[in-house]
Order: C-alpha cells, then structure tokens, then sequence
C-alpha cells in the first residue's frame, strides 16, 4: 500500500509541475521547492555543528489557516522553552508566502512533496525532537518516518468525518498511522467517537485552538485611530474578506438604507484591479484605509500595523486635490482597506459584522468577529462551518441569502437595541465558554519535554 501511496503522490507532484506552466498559484509551489533540501542542509547542518545545539520542534501546517489553528502552541512552546528552536512548514504558498518572515518560529520552509526518500531525507537533516501537525495534515511517509525514529507526533486541532478514508473498509493502512501517534488532539466528541469505533484510543478531546488564538487577538488590542475618527459615533458595518458577491450587496444595503451606517470592507482580494472595481462600486463616498490622514500625515504604519499600499482607485467627489489637506476620515461613508493582516484588529469598531465568501465555497473566519461580542451576518454557504451553525442556533449569527434580507436583518438590529445587545452577548459568550484547548494540549506536550527531551 505505502508504494502505491508513494506512486500517486510522486504522479501529484508531476502535475503541479505541470500545471505550474499555466497556473500562478502552482507554480509557487513547485518552484518554492526549488533547492529546498540544500537550503534545509545549510540551516540544520550549521544549526547541528553548533555547541549544545538545541532541540528542534517540527510544526507543520497546510495553509494559513491552520497555521492561525497552531499558532498559540507555537506561542506556548516558546514561551515555556525558550532554549528550543521550532522549525514550520506549510504545504501551499499562501502559508509560506504570508509567513515566511512574519512568524513566531526559527525557521520557515515548504514542506518537501511526501515521496519516501524525501520523507527520510528530510527527518534525517532535521532531525526534530518533537513534531506536531495541525488539523487536517496526513502525510504518511512523513508519519512513518517519525515513527521509525522514534519520534513523538500530535496532532492538533484534528476533525474527523466518516466519509474520510479512516472509516473505509479500505482504510486499515491508513489506520494503522493514526494508532503511532502520540496523541490526537480532536475539537469534538463526535470525532472521538468515530476514532474509537476504528480501535484508535490515543485521542483527547480539548476543542479548537482557534477560539484561544482570537481571545489572544481581543487580549492584546491595537488602537487605529484612523479609524476612530472615521466612526466618529456612527453605527458601523465592518465587513471582513468579501467577495464581489458579497460587496454587490453591500452596496444595495448602502443604497437602499435611511439609517446612518458606515462602512469598514476588508476584501479579500487587494490587488489593484480588484480595488478600482470596488472602489466604482462605492463611489462618491468611500476611501482607501492608505489614503486616510491624521494632522496631514497618511497613516500607513499604525502602531506597527502592516502598511497598506497606495493603490488607485477612482476619484470621489470628496477626494481631497491638495497635499496640503489633510483628508478628514469622518467626511466618508466607507473606508476599503488596502492592507493585509489587520482584519481581525478591525471588527472591534464594528456594530455589526459581516463575513465574506458565503456566496463562494464557503464563509470565512467568524471567530475574529465574535470574540469582539458583534453580532454576525454571512451569506447562505456556511453549513460545513460548525461554528457558524452553532452561532445561528444561539441567535448571534445570521444568515442572508439577498440584498433584501440583508437591508431587513441589518434594519431589525438597528432599530432594536435589546436585539442587537442579544446576539452581541451571545456571539462573544460563546467564544469565551470554549476556550481553552491549548493549555490541554500543552499539558502533555510540556510533560513529556520535562520528562523526555530536557533531561
């Protein structure tokens, strides 16, 4: 079974490659692989021939999201053992890309394709002490590996569903790589159930780590004030990752409304094209978040956030013409922010909050919204998103399907303040009862370091 794995992974890999003529996205991945075990053997065999050289933790992570899903572990290991290293992984580019020089590990690297002899290669020049892999990442080559070498391996965070291969009756192989790990850190019981009835008991239920990396978010809040001034008391609308679908009915509620909202829309596209089409859409009342100014200065570096670049979108009305002016952030009904990694700094000047893609493959991250007690509007494709139905059943989400819907549900909020206090309680309620998972998760994790590792 292991060649025939190895066959279709070396066969998935050689489409990338070809793929990678035509498509962006897969040509970051093959050719962010380029020479990757040279550079992997010039780190760790620098890091190998030092005095004392310390212990190395492996965390790997698919994307960005799972690495969001690992971070406040990575953050724990480093806080209590702060003589270890963390070596990350990520599989995409999207990960990688984003975290490859703004992260809490050492080192940061694509994750080799999972063939055998890249698998032994890669455990043999890291050498790691300790691995952990975050929710969804099976690599079998790589968990064989580990476990010949008598490494320990997590996993963290971990869904299951029957309909994976685990609950096949073709699945005892892949079942027999879940029964090395050390332990598997699963979100829900129903999870647990279904790994118990395939004999794999290695399994603690400790919930998401997510709902710890937002209240971390909510613990440590930085200040815009840019975008205090443009609120200035108004009821504002935060809108996070959208979609054009999603702004098209922005835009209607921005039309059709007598009520006096304002608007914060953080696409999730920010490339220049993507920027003028939705700047058109708004146009006549909205600004850049890079084009606001405080005393006559643009603020593109609050407080050590990102800087947003100076896109171009078309002129308003109310675009200043002068240097000399400095743009008034209050004069504007919508600010579209051109900058990444601030979203979940955002939704804390939100009344109310509206989560982008659910009229695509699916919604984005609500938990950033609802740590900060807002109550929550997405579109109709949320169902394979747990904590989105679980925020509908406690009425602090709300789900739209047209731009009607979306003008009465956000009209109803407005006009009743005991309503709309319900759902923000509820939102942040529930955050807060699930948090968490991470210390359960270092509970072991720091225990066998102690007893293990360190001695």
């Amino acid at each position: 079974m292991r060649q025939i794995y190895s066959i279709i992974i070396s066969l998935y890999g050689l489409s990338l490659r070809l793929l990678s003529l035509f498509n962006q996205k897969a040509r970051d991945w093959f050719y962010g692989r380029s020479s990757l075990f040279t550079k992997l053997d010039e780190v760790f065999r620098a890091h190998y021939c030092g005095e004392n050289p310390a212990p190395v933790i492996w965390i790997h992570c698919a994307s960005l999201g799972e690495y969001e899903q690992g971070r406040p572990v990575i953050q724990e290991i480093k806080k209590r053992f702060p003589g270890f290293l963390i070596l990350l992984t990520f599989f995409s580019p999207s990960g990688f890309k984003n975290r490859a020089s703004n992260s809490d590990a050492d080192f940061v690297f694509y994750l080799p394709i999972d063939t055998r002899k890249n698998a032994r290669r890669f455990i043999r020049i890291v050498s790691p002490s300790l691995a952990v892999f975050v929710k969804y990442e099976f690599w079998y080559n790589y968990l064989n590996e580990l476990h010949i070498n008598n490494i320990p391996t997590y996993t963290v965070s971990a869904i299951f569903r029957p309909d994976q291969h685990f609950f096949k009756w073709y699945g005892g192989w892949f079942r027999t790589h879940l029964r090395h790990l050390k332990r598997i850190f699963v979100q829900d019981e129903e999870s647990a159930e279904l790994l118990t009835m395939i004999d794999v008991n290695n399994v603690t239920i400790c919930g998401d780590t997510r709902f710890d990396r937002v209240t971390g978010i909510l613990q440590q809040q930085i200040q815009i004030p840019a975008l205090e001034n443009f609120a200035n008391g108004s009821m504002v609308i935060v809108a996070g990752s959208t979609w054009p679908a999603d702004e098209d009915l922005l835009k209607g509620l921005l039309n059709s409304t007598l009520l006096n909202l304002k608007f914060i829309i953080a696409p999730h596209e920010v490339n220049p094209h993507h920027l003028s089409e939705l700047g058109s859409k708004f146009k006549g009342s909205c600004i850049l978040y890079s084009q606001l100014t405080e005393n006559g200065e643009p603020i593109n570096d609050i407080n050590d956030l990102p800087a947003g670049k100076k896109n171009t979108i078309p002129s308003t009305d109310k675009e200043q013409n002068s240097s000399a002016s400095p743009i008034i952030a209050s004069d504007y009904q919508v600010v579209i922010i051109d900058s990444i990694g601030i979203l979940s700094q955002l939704y804390k000047y939100a009344d109310i909050a509206y989560i982008g893609g659910g009229f695509g493959v699916g919604i984005h991250n609500t938990l950033e919204a609802a740590v900060y007690s807002k109550p929550i509007l997405f579109g109709p494709n949320y169902h394979k998103f747990r904590e989105a139905r679980e925020l509908i059943a406690l009425n602090a989400a709300i789900s739209i399907k047209t731009t009607d819907e979306l003008i009465s549900e956000v009209t109803s909020l407005v006009n009743s303040p005991q309503k709309l206090q319900s759902y923000s309680s509820m939102a942040g309620q529930y955050v807060k009862e699930r948090t968490g998972a991470t210390e359960l998760i270092m509970t072991e994790i720091e225990e066998y370091i102690t007893n293990v590792i360190s001695k």
